[in-house]
This record gives C-alpha cells, sequence and structure tokens, in this order.
C-alpha cells in the first residue's frame, strides 16, 4: 500500500496537483483548461474544413471531374458482389460501428489504466478524447452538409445522417490508428511492427467495405479518414507536444530501491557504478540489470541516480575517482552524453543502456534497444575506443557530444517536444512536434572547416556528427563512424516542394559508407557558395559555425541556449565503450 505525502494526493495523471482540498477531488493539471481550448479552437477549425470540403463537392464541384465519375465507382462494386466478399465487408464495416467503437474504446482504456505497471492516464485520456471529438465533429457535419447516398443497392439499413462524411470510416480512423500509435510508442517487442501495421490497415478496410456495401461516395470516406486523422493530431499535439499541461510531479525520495541498496556493500576501488535516470529507468528494470551485473562477475554495483540539476556528469567523474572500473549509464541520449563527457580521457569502459527515445548512440553502435539485451551483449564483449566530439559556442560552455549536434530545424523540433511526451508516446512526439517547426526560417552563416577558406552558406538545419543513422533507419550522414577521428557535416536546404522531395530521396536512397562525400552539387566558382544545393555533406577535424542571427541549437537529442556561434572539433578515441563481439 502507497504511502500518502500529508496534504497531498496523487491526481488523474499520475502527478501529484498543487494542493488537494480534504473531500474534494485531486485538482486537475495546471494548463488542463488553456490546452482544452486549444483543443476545442482546433476542433472549431476541423469542422468548419471538413464543412468547407463538403459544401464544395455537393456545390460548385460536383460537376467536375473526379465527382462525376464517383457514381461509376460504386456501381463497379456493385457488380462485383459476390457471397464471399459481402461476408468479409460485413465484418468490415462493424469494425466502425458506433457500438464496436465504444466498446473496443472503452476496453482499451481501461486496460491502459489497469493493466501496466504504472497507470497511462496520459494515453487513455489521448484515445478517449480523440474518439469523442471525432464524433462530434462528424455530427456537426453530416448537419451542415446534406448529401444523399450512393444510387445502388444498399447492403444495410440507410440511417438518418448525410452520406458525407462516413462516420464508420471516420471512427475507425480515430480508433485503430490511434491505438497503433500507442503500441508503436510503449511496445518494444519486435512484433509491434505488424501488429501497428494491421491497426493501421483496419480504417482502409472499414472505408472499403462502405463502398463496396453501397452506403458512401469514396470522397465520403476521404472524409471520415481526414476526420479521424486530424482528431488525432490535434489532441496527440495538445497532450503530448505542447508542454501546457504541467502536473507538478511527486516527490521523489530516491529510495524507491531503498531495500536493494540497503543490501549492496561499501564500494571498494574497482567496482562497477550504474548511472541511471529515475524518470526512464523503473526498479523493475533495475532488479534486472543487477542480475545480469552479477551473472557477469560484477558484484555489488552502486547504482547513482541522475539528478535535474546533474544529468550524469557529476556522478561519472565522482565513480571515476571512486575508483570504478567500469560505468554503466541507463538512460537516454542525454543522460549518456553527460557521462561520456565526464569519462572522456579517462580509459574508464562505458556501458550504453539504451532506456530513453531515441538512442541514438545505442542503434549506431548496433547495442540491442531493450536495456536487459544491451547490458548483456556489451558485458559479453570487448572494449572499443570511439571518437567524441568538442563543441562550445557563445552561451555554451565546452563539452562533449557523442551523437549528433547543430542548430535549425532538428534544434527547434526538439525545442517543441515536451519531456511528458517523450515518455508517452517515445520518439513518435518528434514526429508530432515536426509540424509545428516546418515554417522555421532558413538561417544564414558562414562555415569554416580546418584550414579551408570561409564559406557562405544559407541552410534549414545544420548537424555535426559522430554517427549517422537516426530514428526509423533514416541514414542522415552516411559516411559518418564514431571511431575515424574525423566528424561529418550536414547542410539541408531544401527550397520548395521539390527541393524538400529531392533531399528526401538523396537521403532515403543513402551512399556507401566508405565514401566521403563532400556536396551533391557543384560549388559556385568563386567559392561563396552552392547552387540548388539541398543536400552537403562535409568532413572536418574542427569546424567553425556562424549565424546572422541566434539559432536554437541542440546537443545529442537535448535543448541549450540560443545563440551566434558553434565550434565543433573531433576527440579522436576518447571514450572507451564495451561493444558486443562481431563475428566475421
Amino acid at each position: 500500500m502507497s504511502t500518502a505525502v500529508p496534504g497531498r494526493a496523487v491526481g488523474a495523471t499520475g502527478e501529484e496537483p498543487d494542493a488537494v482540498r480534504p473531500g474534494r477531488s485531486p485538482v486537475l493539471p495546471r494548463g488542463t483548461g488553456s490546452t482544452a481550448a486549444r483543443i476545442g479552437v482546433l476542433t472549431v477549425c476541423q469542422a468548419a474544413l471538413l464543412v468547407g470540403f463538403g459544401l464544395l463537392i455537393t456545390g460548385p464541384a460536383r460537376n467536375m471531374w473526379p465527382l462525376t465519375v464517383e457514381d461509376h465507382v460504386n456501381e463497379g462494386l456493385e457488380r462485383i458482389r459476390t457471397g464471399p466478399l459481402t461476408a468479409l465487408s460485413y465484418v468490415g464495416s462493424e469494425a466502425g460501428n458506433t457500438l464496436t467503437v465504444i466498446a473496443v474504446t472503452l476496453v482499451s482504456c481501461v486496460a491502459l489504466l489497469l493493466v501496466p505497471r504504472l497507470p497511462m492516464w496520459r494515453q487513455a485520456v489521448f484515445l478517449a478524447v480523440a474518439v469523442s471529438l471525432q464524433a462530434l465533429v462528424f455530427l456537426a457535419v453530416t448537419e451542415s452538409v446534406d448529401r444523399t447516398r450512393p444510387h445502388v443497392h444498399r447492403l444495410d439499413a440507410s440511417p438518418p445522417t448525410s452520406s458525407y462524411t462516413s462516420g464508420h470510416t471516420g471512427a475507425a480512423t480515430v480508433l485503430y490508428a490511434g491505438l497503433a500509435v500507442l503500441v508503436l510508442s510503449r511496445v518494444r517487442r519486435p512484433w509491434r511492427w505488424p501488429l501497428a501495421g494491421l491497426l493501421f490497415l483496419v480504417p482502409l478496410a472499414v472505408g472499403l467495405s462502405r463502398l463496396y456495401r453501397g452506403m458512401h461516395h469514396p470522397t465520403d470516406v476521404i472524409g471520415g479518414l481526414a476526420n479521424g486523422a486530424l482528431s488525432l493530431l490535434i489532441v496527440g499535439r495538445a497532450l503530448f507536444t505542447d508542454g501546457s499541461v504541467v502536473a507538478v510531479p511527486s516527490p521523489r525520495t530516491g529510495r524507491a530501491d531503498a531495500e536493494a541498496e540497503a543490501e549492496v556493500e561499501e564500494r571498494e576501488p574497482g567496482s562497477t557504478a550504474v548511472i541511471f535516470n529515475p524518470t526512464v529507468t523503473g526498479e523493475a528494470d533495475r532488479a534486472k540489470l543487477r542480475r545480469i551485473l552479477e551473472q557477469h562477475g560484477h558484484r555489488a554495483p552502486e547504482f547513482i541516480e541522475t539528478t535535474a540539476d546533474d544529468p550524469g556528469t557529476g556522478q561519472a567523474a565522482g565513480a571515476v575517482r571512486a575508483g570504478a572500473r567500469l560505468v554503466v549509464v541507463c538512460g537516454g541520449d542525454g543522460t549518456v552524453r553527460a557521462a561520456a563527457d565526464a569519462l572522456a580521457g579517462t580509459g574508464v569502459p562505458l556501458v550504453v543502456v539504451p532506456c530513453g527515445t531515441g538512442n541514438l548512440l545505442a542503434r549506431n553502435l548496433g547495442l540491442p534497444l531493450t536495456p536487459s539485451g544491451a547490458l548483456d551483449a556489451a558485458l559479453s564483449g570487448t572494449p572499443h575506443r570511439l571518437d567524441l566530439g568538442r563543441i562550445e559556442g557563445d552561451g555554451l560552455a565546452a563539452t562533449h557530444f557523442a551523437a549528433m549536434s547543430g542548430a535549425g530545424l532538428d534544434a527547434a523540433m526538439l525545442e517543441h517536444t515536451d519531456a511528458r511526451a517523450k515518455s508517452a508516446v517515445g520518439w513518435l512526439a518528434y514526429v508530432l512536434a515536426t509540424f509545428g517547426t516546418l515554417r522555421t526560417p532558413r538561417m544564414r552563416l558562414t562555415v569554416r572547416l580546418d584550414d579551408g577558406p570561409v564559406l557562405h552558406r544559407t541552410a534549414r538545419m545544420v548537424l555535426f556528427a559522430n554517427v549517422g543513422t537516426v530514428q526509423g533507419g533514416l541514414t542522415l550522414l552516411p559516411a559518418a563512424r564514431p571511431d575515424d577521428g574525423l566528424l561529418d557535416l550536414l547542410i539541408l536546404d531544401p527550397r520548395g516542394p521539390g527541393g524538400w522531395m529531392s533531399a528526401l530521396v538523396t537521403l532515403l536512397r543513402g551512399r556507401g559508407r566508405s565514401a566521403r562525400p563532400t556536396t551533391l552539387d557543384t560549388l559556385v566558382p568563386d567559392g561563396t557558395g552552392t547552387k540548388g544545393v539541398a543536400v552537403e555533406f562535409r568532413t572536418f577535424r574542427r569546424a567553425e559555425l556562424t549565424f546572422a542571427v541566434p539559432q536554437s541549437r541542440e546537443l545529442d537529442g537535448d535543448p541549450v541556449s540560443h545563440g551566434r556561434r558553434l565550434t565543433a572539433e573531433v576527440s579522436p578515441g576518447a571514450l572507451t565503450v564495451l561493444l558486443p563481439t562481431r563475428e566475421k
């Protein structure tokens, strides 16, 4: 039974509110009102957009292509009806039925609150609110747009609502796509990808079933898909990325594993220190890691918490001073970076245990992305010396980064990604935050690499990189290697839709890792810039960037202060890391 703090109570988000009056319900987290208002305003805009589209297709555009051929689609589907297809379409249609959607939503929300070790209040609210808003918008649209159903034999009784939009499709989109988002963000098992894929396919199956059964025109189904998707986007951004809902965290005594720590003997020189971020490394995780360490002969490891004021640098430095021969770091890229900064040049081996959202270093080092798997694989491996990047700038004290650092679009995205969003939906929080940062202004900057000339550039984003691959397997810098004694520079400057498409194709295609690309286009003869270059690659040992105006900046996934300068240089072989042995 948990012990309550006198005069305090745990709120609906699992976090402690400012104050609770005796005999009353816990107050809502701070910012709930403003977030609800924002959701309301955006929902009204969503409804207006869909109503406008509906009035367009039933009014001025009704005699224009492709609306003029919609009836042919319905008639063609009517002609190919068979018994098995009709049975399948019934199943598909029922997946978006009102009662089915309500039942699945209720069961899912209850499961999110009762099944996990800690209730997922935010995820449950996300699903319930998104489904509810989709239904409200659907009712508003059907009341505003009067559209008759297709002139074919309908296999279901016609409800009194307008044909536009498809309510079944909209409900299926918001429910099953929402569940897919939660699966991708919360499940770490390999089967999460096929499961999420199946969930994403359900709305398409529902929409096709409604067409087959003669209940809707194709544009009605498109409207339903848009309604569900917009509801998910609006609620997801409000709850996971804007940071408006801020609950006061419950007090952490730092003694959640007090019983386990009481069994730990006082560490002698040569012992193992485990530095962990308590927000992403729970007590059960620590117990598993302790067992794996002991199986590999590391007895009585000392577990040391990071804090908001010290994310790992002080703890790692203290462990080295106390004689630790191995430092295990459990957290995200920020925690790993902070510890690596203290371990640089000491020769004390580091074990990376990915527990965060991005885990870029672990991904690029080929480590398993489960904490226990990564620890077991590393302890079975051998030491490797890796490079670090040393970076400084105006308002940024000299420090090291292990994966990537930069300025512009990616830094602005990270600024707009709330920490609670990352814990709630994982790396998908970055995708949601991207929508608010795509209009980040183009930067003007000068670049000087090693002893080369000063280059003048414009860019949406610049990245210093020690590794090249990010989430989803996308390789941003194909030649970057963490042990080659060099750092890589990416300058991204697409212009217009064609430029963005060109940049995306280039990044998806990738280049040979053994290659050392410089640029994808020819330098302007005077050397002051590039002509039509969407993506530019460079390698260097020391780089100096100067921006015309202060820019957003980031360091291994953590936003830092805005500024006009960044200087980065490689620290070759500065960090010793235990990595799995590769079979040849």
